[in-house]
């Protein structure tokens, strides 16, 4: 009985450690699917932006510059994938770059859809101001995320 106990606590690891290894080759296969699928969403924002470059008027060349930022944070989420698959270390710079992008890709949307308009709404003057402050505080994270790999070398 306890000959057939310690048999079982020896496969034990091993079952664990295949199914360990199965795991990460399902997330491996899964993080290439998310890599080429934010490739193909990038040059479809590029195809758009394209399309609004041959069409030229004040409202294409807003939703050019919004696709133009689009496909940049797309590709800053394709960095993150790679890196990941490349092994390398987590990096929070790319995130911060994101929501940076995001940011003032939101005010400047914002800024086209109120330029337009004769009285500009308080809500879109604070969602203006709210963002400006993400980038304020975004940046800070960034500088101090710089600051803390130069320490941690």
């Amino acid at each position: 009985m306890n000959a057939i106990k310690i048999i079982m606590e020896q496969q034990r690891p091993e079952l664990t450690e295949k199914f360990r290894k199965i795991l990460v080759k399902i997330d491996i296969v899964y993080h290439v699917v998310a890599a080429v699928l934010l490739l193909a969403a990038c040059s479809f924002m590029l195809y758009y932006a394209l399309l609004n470059i041959m069409h030229p008027s004040r409202d294409s060349i807003i939703h050019l510059v919004n696709d133009v930022l689009l496909a940049l944070i797309i590709l800053e989420l394709l960095w993150t994938v790679i890196r990941f698959l490349k092994r390398q270390k987590f990096i929070l710079g790319p995130f911060l770059a994101i929501g940076m992008i995001a940011a003032v890709r939101r005010i400047l949307l914002i800024e086209a859809q109120t330029s337009f308009m004769e009285h500009v709404p308080v809500e879109k003057l604070y969602e203006i101001g709210l963002s400006a402050v993400v980038i304020i505080i975004l940046m800070a994270a960034y500088y101090l995320s710089v600051k803390a790999q130069k320490l941690e070398q």
